[in-house]
């Protein structure tokens, strides 16, 4: 008996089961079915994951906008570690370079340069001849007050002898009494005329001596004021200034009178010159002088003199030096910036470390990072350098984060910048 393909499941002579639709047709409708599907629910979640994407990623702007307003509105500290290190206070002046020691060699007489020996730079040597002056007008004085002398002299000698002869007259002739008497008065007042012979001659001698114009000792040369063949008066012009060590040169400041008290003789001082860049000299305070020079408008100044080792010969006389003098120097102490002295925070909120730092003032107090929160600390200071101040004193210690300035980004303001 044969059966039809709707009424059995299996075929004849075949052991495979049929199913409803398991034809190639029935295949491709489940095939269809199945693949709209899928597109469906693809669709359904891409629209489904951009629409959670969106919403994560505005969250996420939103949180960091919180955030980031949060962080601004908070106020940002500049900290610097507190640390041990040097302190030094020095007292700021100007002053001029001259040498050491300087000699001004002038004319004593009036005259006409006949020769000159020296100029700028030259080396001198005590005694040695720098100029001439024209000595034949000297020379005929001497010349003629030579002359007077011999003849006073030999007038002198003539009534010396004739004293002589009276004075032998007198034993064997008594009324020559008055004779003598008077030779010996002619006699005296040859002896005056010439003795003022001889001063006038000396005189002559000595000016004529004085046409030689000599270095008084060992030097360099400044400077030169004069010219062959001019005239010069006496004692009128400085010709030459000489520089007895021009390897010791020294510095004349004036310190303000304020800080005058504080320099003393031994200070050490670092300068400076105008005209010698990327160049620091060193000296010695050698004096400071009582007598006060007035300056207008700022009072007494007393000067300061420096000492500078000049064996290069790279300063010169009127060179403008800028100094500074140690007057303190403390090593290895503890030491803060002065903005930590003078700041203090503009939140409310800080707190205070202890009831002594609650009250202290903002000048033996600084404000420290402890945590996020600044604490005010008491602290005893000592010198201070214009910089740095040491702290002698206190709950302070060396590495602590201490506040030096306060930064808020919002108003763009800020405190005690570093």
């Amino acid at each position: 008996m044969s059966l039809s393909s709707d009424a059995s499941p299996r075929e004849a002579g075949s052991n495979v089961l049929k199913f409803p639709g398991s034809t190639p047709a029935g295949h491709s409708h489940w095939l269809g079915r199945w693949r709209s599907a899928r597109s469906s629910f693809g669709s359904s979640l891409k629209r489904h994951w951009f629409t959670v994407s969106v919403i994560g990623l505005v969250a996420a702007g939103t949180g960091a906008a919180l955030w980031s307003f949060a962080a601004a509105s908070l106020p940002r500290y500049v900290t610097v570690a507190a640390a041990r290190g040097t302190i030094v206070r020095t007292v700021a002046a100007t002053g001029t370079v001259n040498p050491a020691q300087t000699m001004v060699v002038g004319a004593s007489i009036s005259g006409t340069v006949q020769n000159l020996a020296c100029d700028y730079d030259s080396e001198v040597k005590a005694g040695q001849v720098c100029a001439k002056i024209d000595p034949r007008p000297y020379q005929a004085v001497l010349d003629q007050y030579s002359g007077q002398l011999l003849r006073d002299q030999a007038i002198l000698e003539k009534d010396r002898a004739d004293l002589a002869r009276l004075r032998r007259q007198l034993a064997a002739n008594p009324l020559m009494r008055r004779q003598v008497s008077d030779q010996a008065l002619v006699v005296s007042r040859d002896e005056g005329t010439v003795k003022l012979d001889q001063a006038l001659v000396d005189s002559a001698r000595l000016n004529l001596g004085y046409t030689d114009i000599v270095a008084p000792a060992d030097g360099t040369i400044l400077s030169r004021n004069v010219s062959q063949g001019q005239p010069v008066a006496a004692n009128s012009v400085a010709l030459f200034t000489i520089a007895t060590d021009p390897k010791r040169m020294e510095v004349d400041v004036a310190p303000r009178h304020s800080n005058v008290g504080a320099v003393r003789r031994g200070d050490v001082a670092t300068m400076t010159i105008e005209g010698i860049p990327n160049r620091i000299f060193h000296g010695t305070v050698s004096q400071v002088r009582r007598s006060a020079a007035s300056t207008r408008g700022a009072g007494a100044a007393y000067d300061a003199v420096i000492n500078i080792d000049n064996a290069d010969l790279a300063l010169k006389p009127g060179m403008t030096a800028v100094t500074r003098i140690v007057v303190d120097q403390k090593n290895d102490v503890l030491r803060v910036q002065d903005q930590a002295l003078q700041f203090a925070p503009a939140s409310a909120k800080a707190q205070s470390s202890s009831a002594s730092a609650e009250s202290a003032s903002p000048k033996n107090q600084v404000w420290v990072m402890r945590g996020n929160v600044p604490v005010a600390v008491a602290v005893v200071t000592g010198l201070d350098d214009g910089g740095f101040t040491e702290i002698t004193g206190g709950d302070l210690q060396p590495g602590d984060q201490v506040i030096v300035g306060e930064n808020r980004p919002q108003s763009g303001s800020q405190q005690g910048a570093p």
